[in-house]
């Protein structure tokens, strides 16, 4: 059997550690924060690490929205591409900390820029 994505990067623990450094970096960004305003982020870093974990093929635990319907409510706030751009770059730069490997780091982008259209309810 072949390892999974989620088991390259290290994991349940590797996973949860990106999601708080990741986060950390998010809300410090003035370009991104308000749209977090009104979230309760102990909540949204447990369903972050849930949808990860399942979309880098480890265990599915997620219950939460499709990402149209989760991000539906910040599109009409405004939510667009330079948003969506600032996002990847923190998903990239929090790797980078973690020194996950290029090659890693470009099958993360791919999977998350897989979602752009849906998140920005395109």
């Amino acid at each position: 059997m072949s390892e999974t994505l989620f088991d390259k990067l290290g994991g349940e623990e590797a996973v949860n550690v990106a999601v708080d450094i990741f986060y950390r970096k998010v809300l410090s960004d003035h370009r991104i924060y308000r749209f977090f305003d009104n979230t309760n982020m102990e909540e949204q870093a447990v369903k972050q690490k849930a949808f990860l974990t399942m979309a880098f093929g480890g265990p599915n635990n997620y219950t939460g929205a499709d990402m149209r319907t989760a991000h539906a409510r910040l599109v009409k706030l405004g939510l667009d591409n330079s948003h969506f751009d600032a996002v990847m770059e923190h998903l990239r730069a929090t790797l980078e900390e973690l020194n996950v490997p290029e090659e890693l780091i470009a099958e993360v982008a791919a999977i998350a820029e897989g979602a752009r259209n849906d998140v920005l309810g395109k």
